[in-house]
Formats: structure tokens, sequence, C-alpha cells
């Protein structure tokens, strides 16, 4: 007769109920967290850059783009609405796919996220320049900026989701009033000579494929509501609801500022542009306001924009491990969860202690011309994401159509196979160097994914039967994650 010993019991009691995240943000703190991340520092160059690449036909590309954006947009608000789970692409991509091409999203995206928290800050320590000049001429001097608004925005982050929503609302408007004002009063101020000649390239498509591909890098982070679903009020509503209103408020506010910053300067003067909102306003009402100059008051706008990014994506960052992690992807502490904050603390950290060596890795001359490969390369990495969430979501369709509209099945099944055909098309688009350095990229993660895996290998266990052999004790696994119950959604 076997005795139970105190010792046997502990190991075969049921492990203690992990800390769960708190569900503290509501419709507008999502929709926020959505335009806040899309909105950053690439806005205050973008009608510059365009207009250097393909002229007033940028609008084309502009909008090109857009209905691409929108199109994933809707994607996302799907799969958001039918598995409102934490780490959203990557979630959606495990989930229709398994663990290999889960996790290859997860190293994707995650990598891209504090790699791009770093340019962020980078961006926010340069536009403290221009009212600190030293900030601008002396290098180490702007690095210690830019890491201290990433372990600011870090704080804020540990102390929970609620206060990181209400940093990013407030961010949010700071910034997206004062743009959209100057798009909409700049409509009034258009000149049409500025708009001819419409195109300055030939060809047969005006160069509207390259600026269509730049101009996609203002739409990453459209997707920034799926990936703290389960700290979302509500989040079958308020995470499609969020997505779809995030992507068309930015989508709109781009469209219209592009529109009448065209139409405000002459196409030399854009092209030329470091500081082409600034140029407008000066244009519109010229000398300063308020005591400033109109390159300030954008420089002003640009800091709030920079620090709701950040703010926004540190977030992220974290969720995209902590989802990876407990699944057993990624290092099982990436998925602690602090009781009392409900907010994975070692994850921010971790993120965060990455990028700010990477801030401090280049502090030197050549840091900001080097590390926009970087960026590009990482915003590379996130339509990877995308392209894997638009193919998930046709292949969940198939595999649980119960949790999608029938009604809306052959709609929403030619909405994602488009936004798959957009994603491999802005990757394609993105030239052959980009295309082999992320692919190399995603080889680099391999050895981590073998590395997870050797780690949960079964170990022998002795045969109850007492014949001296050793067995394998495989737990048996669902290969595909549970549904939702109505008990988590609520």
């Amino acid at each position: 007769m076997a005795v139970s010993t105190p010792a046997a019991d502990l190991r075969h009691a049921a492990p203690a109920p992990r800390p769960r995240l708190k569900r503290s943000m509501g419709l507008w703190m999502a929709t926020a967290l959505v335009i806040g991340n899309m909105v950053g520092s690439g806005i205050f160059s973008l009608p510059a850059v365009l207009a250097g690449e393909a002229g007033p036909a940028s609008i084309i590309a502009l909008v090109f783009t857009a209905v691409g954006a929108l199109l994933l947009a809707l994607v996302f608000a799907n799969l958001g609405r039918a598995h409102p789970r934490t780490g959203g692409p990557y979630y959606y991509a495990r989930r229709a796919f398994g663990d290999f091409v889960g996790f290859q999203t997860a190293w994707a995206y995650w990598i891209a996220a504090w790699v791009g928290n770093a340019a962020i800050a980078v961006a926010f320590a340069g536009y403290v320049g221009v009212f600190w000049g030293t900030a601008r001429t002396t290098n180490w001097v702007a690095a210690l900026i830019a890491v201290a608004a990433v372990w600011l925005f870090t704080a804020i982050n540990i102390a929970g989701a609620r206060e990181t929503g209400v940093a990013q609302v407030l961010t949010t408007v700071l910034k997206f009033v004062p743009l959209a004002v100057v798009g909409l009063v700049g409509l009034f101020y258009v000149k049409g000579g500025n708009f001819t000649p419409f195109t300055i390239h030939g060809g047969f498509d005006w160069h509207v494929n390259a600026a269509a591909t730049l101009a996609l890098w203002a739409f990453i982070g459209l997707e920034s509501a799926t990936l703290p679903a389960e700290e979302i009020k509500q989040p079958e509503k308020n995470v499609p609801r969020a997505t779809i209103l995030g992507t068309v408020a930015t989508t709109l506010l781009y469209v219209v500022a592009l529109v009448a910053i065209i139409g405000i300067l002459p196409q030399a003067t854009l092209a030329g542009s470091s500081a082409p909102f600034a140029d407008a306003a000066n244009a519109m009402w010229a000398g300063t306001f308020l005591g400033l100059t109109w390159g300030k008051w954008v420089a002003l706008i640009a800091i709030a924009a920079t620090l709701g990014a950040l703010n926004g994506w540190i977030m992220l960052t974290a969720r995209t491990s902590l989802a990876a992690a407990d699944d057993g992807l990624f290092p099982g502490v990436l998925a602690r969860v602090h009781g009392k904050r409900g907010t994975p603390v070692v994850g921010i950290v971790v993120s965060s202690v990455l990028c700010s060596g990477l801030i401090l890795y280049g502090w030197n001359q050549s840091f900001a011309h080097r590390f926009m490969d970087v960026v590009l390369l990482a915003t590379w990495m996130t339509l990877i994401a995308y392209a894997y969430a638009a193919a998930a979501e046709v292949v969940l369709f198939i595999r649980e159509r119960e949790m999608f509209s029938w009604a809306k099945l052959a709609r929403d099944t030619v909405i994602a196979s488009l936004a798959f055909a957009y994603s491999v098309w802005a990757i394609w688009g993105s030239g052959e160097a980009w295309l082999a350095k992320g692919f190399m990229l995603l080889l680099f993660g391999i050895p981590v994914y073998v590395w997870m895996k050797w780690r949960q290998r079964p170990a022998p266990v002795a045969s109850p039967t007492g014949n001296g052999h050793a067995h394998l004790r495989v737990p048996i696994t669902n290969s595909k994650p549970p549904a939702l119950t109505g008990a988590e959604r609520s």
C-alpha cells in the first residue's frame, strides 16, 4: 500500500494561480493607444519625404497605403472580437499555425518594438534640443535624455495599465488636436498652382509605388489595441472599435495634413524642408505665437507625439513577451505579473534595459544614420506579423467558424486575403536588401526557439510497476489554445 508523504502531496498539488492582468482600460484609452502609437515622430517629416519622392502624386500613394492599413485594421478588428487575448498578432499566428510560426511572429514583433522604442526616444531628445542647445550639440547628453524618457514611461507602465492609459490619452490629445488644426485650417490657404505638375517622375507608376512604401511606416501601430486585450474592458466590443476608430482618425489626419501642406508650400520648398509643419504654419500665419516661433510650437507637439508613442510601445513590447512566455516560447520570467499592479514588470524592465543599451551603444556622431537602418529593418519585421495575422484569419475562418459571423464570412475572407496580399506587397516593395536582412533576423531566432523547446523536453520518470525500466511521461497538450470562456470575457 502506497503511503502519501507531504513532499509527494506538494509535488502533485495544483500550482497557485498566477496573478492576472487587470481590465482597467476603456474604449477611449484603447483608441488613444492606437492613435498614439501610430502618430509618432514620423508624421513630422512625412509630407517632405513623400513630396520629394513623388511630388503631389504622393497623395495617391498615401491613399493607397491608407486603404491597405484599413484592410489590416479590419482584420485585427475581427480577430480581436473573436479572440480578445494578450499578444495580438502573436496569439492569432500561434492559434492558426502552431508554435513555430507563433514564435517567429513574437520574435519579430518583440525585437521591432524595443528597437523602435530606442528610435522614438532618440527623436524625443532631438526635439528637446530645439529648446536646449546642449542636447543637440552634445551626443552623450542627448543619449541620457533619451534613456531618461524610456525609464520615465517604464515607471508609468509598471504602475499599471490605467496609469499608462491616462498618460496615453493626455499625450494623444496634445499632439492630435494641433496637427488636425494645422491640416484643417491649412485647407483654406491651399494654392492650386502648387499641385502642378502633379507628377515629377516619368514611368508607369510616377514613383507612387516607392512613395506608398515610405508612407507605410506612419501606419505601424494600427494593431495596438489587440495586444493588451485582457486589460481592456468588454474587449469583444472595445478592441475592434478602438482599432477601427484609431486607424480611421489617424488616416484622416494624414490625408488632410498632406493635402494642405502640399497645397501651401511650393514643391521645391516642401521637398527640401526639414520641418514641413512649421514651414506651413509660417506660410499661413508668419511671425510668432505666444512668444514662440512656429518651429518651436511644432517641436512641442513633436515632444508630445514621441512621448505618447514611447509610452504605448513600451506597453506593447511587454505584452508580446508575456504572451509568448505564457506559452513556453519565451523565458518564463517574462510571464511574471505583479499581483497588485497587474503588470508584467519583468517584461517591461527587460525590454527597457535592451532599449537603453541600444541608445547608449550608439551615442556617438554616426548613431542617427546607423540607427535609421535598424529602425527600417524593425518596421519590416512588423510587416511579417501583419502578413501572418491576415493569413491566420482565413485559417481560423475555416477551423473555427463558430467564432465568426456566417453572414459576413465571404466578405471578411476577401478582406483578409487582400490584407495579406497588401502585406506581402509592402514586404517585397522594401527592396532586396531589406528582404535579406529581415530573413536573417528571422533565422537568428531559430536557435532561441530550439533552446526553448529543448527545455520543455519530457523528463524520464521511473515506472510505477517497479520493473526497473524508465518510461517517458509525455504531457498531453492541446495544439490549439482554448477559446475564451464567457467569464473570462467579462
